[in-house]
């Protein structure tokens, strides 16, 4: 099975072609320029992740709290750990940095806040 990809690792944006086993296993990649392509391509077809980025209400704060996960997370878990993030219950102060919930849902990943916030 072949699939066609964009590489998003840099602005060249390489077309790539990526082929998979019938089950689903990486074989190849042709159409990247460097090594990164590559290694993007095979974890975006086997086992895709993304980093999200959210805001959290504050009380007390006239601004959101924007906060994101410290490493990438599972595609297929990207809506349970926005409710997650949803439901996080954060007090002032805050600074850039701080783990607002710990290895989110058991994924390997903190959610961080990227800013600082005073009472």
């Amino acid at each position: 099975m072949k699939r066609e990809i964009t590489c998003i690792n840099c602005p060249v944006g390489c077309r790539m072609t990526v082929e998979l086993s019938d089950d689903g296993t990486f074989l190849s990649v042709t159409g990247n320029t460097c090594p990164r392509g590559a290694k993007y391509a095979q974890q975006e077809c086997t086992v895709p992740t993304r980093t999200l980025t959210a805001v959290i209400q504050v009380p007390g704060s006239p601004v959101p709290l924007s906060v994101k996960t410290a490493s990438p997370v599972p595609k297929e878990r990207i809506f349970e750990v926005m409710q997650a993030i949803s439901t996080a219950e954060v007090s002032l102060p805050v600074r850039a940095g701080q783990v607002i919930l710990k290895d989110v849902l058991g994924t390997g990943s903190d959610i961080i806040a990227t800013r600082s916030l005073d009472t």
